[in-house]
């Protein structure tokens, strides 16, 4: 199984649109949003996805309300959090902000965060931290998404 991996939108839909169009070309089955939405809008453009969209909110996520209706309208599963996940035999914990990790990090293979607009890949020991970046447009040239490989916990970066 091959998830995408994607953060800090902050409802830039030009480069939301270019995401759906990377994680459908990619063929993943599963995509995850590590927090920073912004907007239900942008939820309205993930509803193009061919995969399944699973995510936690980040910081800037305040109109929860807006959110929330349009996560239920497009079938999406998202929480605060951090959200723990088993996919192919693989323990998965996603939160937004890396500091969230704090006493969630125990046997967990893949963690993922966003926050930080910051490509991060750490592997320590069978554990691997993954951020692929930012996609908001804040950072000119450094738009990125990523793409992991769960049977081998392969992570790439897709930039655009």
């Amino acid at each position: 199984m091959r998830i995408g991996v994607v953060s800090d939108t902050h409802n830039n839909l030009k480069n939301v649109r270019k995401i759906v169009e990377l994680f459908n070309a990619e063929g993943v089955d599963r995509v995850i949003h590590t927090g920073d939405i912004s907007q239900a809008k942008t939820l309205d453009v993930l509803a193009g996805l061919d995969a399944p969209l699973f995510g936690v909110f980040g910081n800037n996520d305040q109109e929860r309300e807006a959110l929330a209706q349009a996560i239920e309208r497009h079938g999406f599963a998202f929480q605060d959090p951090p959200l723990d996940l088993h996919w192919c035999e693989r323990s998965i914990i996603v939160v937004h902000d890396p500091l969230e990790f704090e006493g969630h990090l125990a046997h967990q293979e893949l963690a993922l965060h966003g926050h930080t607009h910051r490509y991060r890949l750490e592997t320590s020991g069978d554990q691997v931290i993954f951020n692929p970046g930012e996609c908001a447009g804040m950072m000119i040239g450094r738009n990125a998404v990523g793409v992991v490989d769960l049977r081998t916990l392969e992570c790439k970066v897709l930039n655009f």
